[in-house]
């Protein structure tokens, strides 16, 4: 049987009707097999249009994985993910042609490449503050990453699930945000006042006119288009290397820290793993019960400085007040030049 309207299936019917999965995963797979396909003509010394599934042998797959670490310098993690695009292949063929599900559990059975797990890079809460602080509000693209920050870090949301927010997944009355996560599942997490605040104020007032395709999504760009999960990394890179040492940030991912540091924080005032799960939207419990593993040594002081921070409304906020200081003093200026 060929190779090439099986794979066509896949991309077409399988993988959007089926199972449904997010644009992001199909963008993924779609990676994987253009890698795929070349190295298994060249493989077999054929074109990439004569490729059967009979060809899907177990040695032409872990070759093709062999090559992703040796050749392209590929980590295990990635190369695990390459492996779980073919492995879904394999079970569509599985399931849509029985007669080849010989070639389906060899696929299947291949096992997945252990790696050693990088250092969780949380920040702490003084760092986290530190972080907010250099932020300068006198623009509406400052406060646009204050707010931002202030929701990143609460809702402990990944970049993607930040950048696809849309207007109408906040409920400012019930202080409640709804998040679309992975495998497209959504869920409802409770802000605290502080974000909450922020973004009613970030929306009514120093929100950017969005261009017509954008007008839904919560965080637009100088452009007015939607902000971007890579715009989102680039804000939180820029405001941890103005608020952290160089040192401090070598194991740090700027939007995952945020995350992490939820968990943590999370764990710290006592909340319980599933509590943690569900406010992440982690998939499985054991994506959670590593951050048992941390030493969660904190100094007390500094929690009761940061719950502050986070539960006191906009009044109480020493940057909001030094924003609106500095727009009336701006007003000031307009009004006199006026005269």
């Amino acid at each position: 049987m060929k190779l090439s309207p099986c794979i066509r299936q896949f991309f077409d019917q399988y993988l959007p009707h089926i199972k449904g999965v997010s644009e992001n995963t199909v963008q993924g797979y779609r990676d994987a097999f253009r890698l795929f396909l070349p190295f298994a003509a060249k493989f077999y010394s054929i074109k990439i249009r004569s490729l059967r599934v009979e060809h899907l042998s177990s040695e032409l797959i872990i070759a093709f994985l062999e090559d992703l670490q040796q050749e392209r310098k590929n980590l295990a993690k990635t190369r695990n993910h390459r492996l779980a695009a073919l492995k879904s292949f394999a079970k569509m063929v599985r399931f849509k042609y029985p007669e080849q599900q010989e070639v389906a559990d060899v696929i299947l059975s291949i096992p997945q490449k252990r790696a050693q797990k990088p250092l969780i890079g949380f920040l702490y809460q003084d760092e986290i503050l530190e972080v907010f602080d250099a932020v300068d509000l006198r623009t509406k693209e400052g406060f646009r990453d204050y707010a931002l920050l202030h929701l990143l870090y609460d809702s402990g949301a990944r970049a993607t699930e930040m950048a696809t927010l849309n207007l109408d997944y906040f409920d400012p009355q019930k202080m409640t945000l709804a998040i679309l996560g992975k495998g497209n599942r959504f869920r409802l997490i409770q802000l605290k006042p502080k974000p909450c605040h922020l973004l009613q104020l970030y929306i009514r007032k120093y929100r950017i006119s969005p261009q017509p395709p954008y007008q839904d999504r919560l965080f637009i760009n100088q452009r007015g288009e939607e902000l971007t999960r890579h715009g989102i990394y680039r804000i939180c890179r820029k405001y941890l290397q103005k608020a952290l040492p160089p040192k401090r940030l070598k194991n740090i991912n700027p939007v995952h820290s945020f995350r992490h540091s939820r968990a943590i924080d999370m764990l710290y005032s006592g909340s319980s793993i599933t509590d943690i799960k569900n406010h992440l939207g982690h998939d499985a419990i054991r994506s959670t019960v590593v951050y048992l593993q941390l030493d969660l040594n904190r100094r007390r002081h500094i929690q009761r400085r940061f719950i502050r921070h986070m539960q006191s409304v906009l009044t109480d906020d020493s940057k909001i007040e030094e924003l609106l200081q500095w727009e009336n003093e701006g007003d000031l200026m307009e009004w006199l030049d006026s005269l």
